[in-house]
């Protein structure tokens, strides 16, 4: 086989991305056994009912075809007003170009703003794809850590001082994955201003920005001097509960899209036609989003409340998003090594910290299940830490 490129071997060249307890864990429930997935954030419910009827109407109607490669015009439409209410920016359908969910408003990002040898900032723990996304636009990257102990918020400082003559870009992402933090407007603020001295680009992840719990979402894209710096990914998946529909947009400049345009010719096309129609009826009707809101809170309250008295671990955090970061530091410092036992003893699959950057000592947990699975996962992982700890004292 003849050689394959630098660029392909090098999005995960360790050819480990962290998510082995989960797939492991997967097969093993397939196979019938009784495994709560707090693993994976994909919602156990289904896409709301108006969306499925928009998608079945809009393929009776025809809508088998190519469409314009920014985007059906009424969805840029209907996701620009989103936008405007996301970023609390005026936002127009120029300024945005629809993309494969938002992984592929990551990707486009990354490729319009970053050269090979190129210098950009990621905040960890951050989602898991954006080492290998950055990686893929050749460029390399320095992680500052968002410790537990600030509430997983990033310290500014420490941003500033990571900044290079190559830096061309800032990665956040408010509300947080894994995290479930959400940043402060203080934060936010002090992260802009990084960007205006050093002419840098602001990548700010905002897909969970509808679960953000009773905090306020602040979005960089409307700070003073930022609209032309920032570049806000988004996403259906989460929000609208239509994680396989593969709908995402990415807002910026209206120069910056309009050249991304010319990425969509040599790699996706566009997108597909019906998907659209029906993405852009659930956008204007808000087909399940203040449901799904609500349903992620009383789910983020019910699990933290469980857990509080399972002496050896906190939770720090978690504000919004999916998702809670378990500090298991001092039952088991190797969270690797504790969500396979925890798997084996009790059957519950959660993600270790470390597939998600800087966050040894921790693992995170998915609340994509409905409160009961989660008080008897908490109820699980409490008697797993209990008899663990029991059997190291009696050693």
């Amino acid at each position: 086989m003849p050689t394959l490129s630098k660029r392909i071997t090098g999005i995960m060249p360790s050819g480990k991305d962290g998510w082995e307890v989960h797939f492991a864990a997967l097969t093993r429930k397939q196979a019938g056994e009784d495994i709560l997935m707090l693993s994976v954030g994909d919602h156990d419910f289904d896409t709301p009912a108006g969306t499925v009827a928009a998608c079945v109407q809009a393929l009776e109607r025809g809508h088998h075809h190519y469409i314009q490669l920014a985007g059906l015009p009424r969805l840029r439409a209907a996701l620009a007003k989103l936008s405007t209410d996301c970023t609390r920016l005026e936002t127009t359908p120029e300024e945005l170009i629809v993309t494969q969910g938002g992984q592929g408003a990551l990707f486009a990002a990354c490729q319009g703003a970053l050269d090979p040898g190129d210098h950009a900032i990621l905040i960890a723990p951050y989602y898991a794809t954006y080492p290998g996304t950055v990686r893929a636009a050749g460029a390399s990257f320095t992680e500052i850590e968002a410790s537990a102990e600030r509430g997983f918020e990033p310290d500014p400082e420490m941003i500033a001082a990571a900044v290079q003559p190559e830096t061309r870009m800032i990665l956040i992402n408010s509300p947080n994955n894994p995290t479930g933090a959400v940043y402060s407007r203080e934060t936010v603020e002090a992260i802009a201003d990084i960007c205006r001295r050093h002419d840098l680009w602001l990548l700010s992840d905002e897909v969970y920005w509808t679960l953000r719990g009773s905090r306020e979402h602040i979005s960089p894209r409307a700070l003073p001097g930022m609209k032309d710096r920032s570049l806000v990914v988004n996403s259906l998946s989460k929000s609208h509960a239509m994680t396989g529909w593969r709908i995402g947009w990415l807002t910026g400049p209206a120069d910056f899209i309009r050249h991304l345009v010319s990425l969509n010719i040599v790699s996706s096309y566009g997108m597909a036609d019906f998907v659209s129609h029906a993405a852009a009826e659930a956008v204007e009707k808000a087909y399940g989003v203040a449901e799904i809101a609500a349903r992620y809170r009383d789910r983020r309250r019910a699990f933290l409340d469980a857990i509080r008295h399972i002496n050896g671990v906190a939770a720090r955090g978690s504000e919004g998003g999916m998702y809670v970061m378990l500090d298991i530091s001092a039952v088991e410092p190797d969270c690797e090594a504790f969500a396979w036992e925890l798997l084996e003893a009790e059957k519950v699959a959660v993600l270790p910290g470390t597939s998600f950057g800087a966050a040894g000592g921790h693992v995170r947990i998915s609340l994509c299940q409905e409160e009961p699975v989660l008080r008897e996962a908490a109820a699980r992982i409490g008697r797993f830490i209990a008899g663990r700890t029991s059997r190291k004292a009696a050693e």
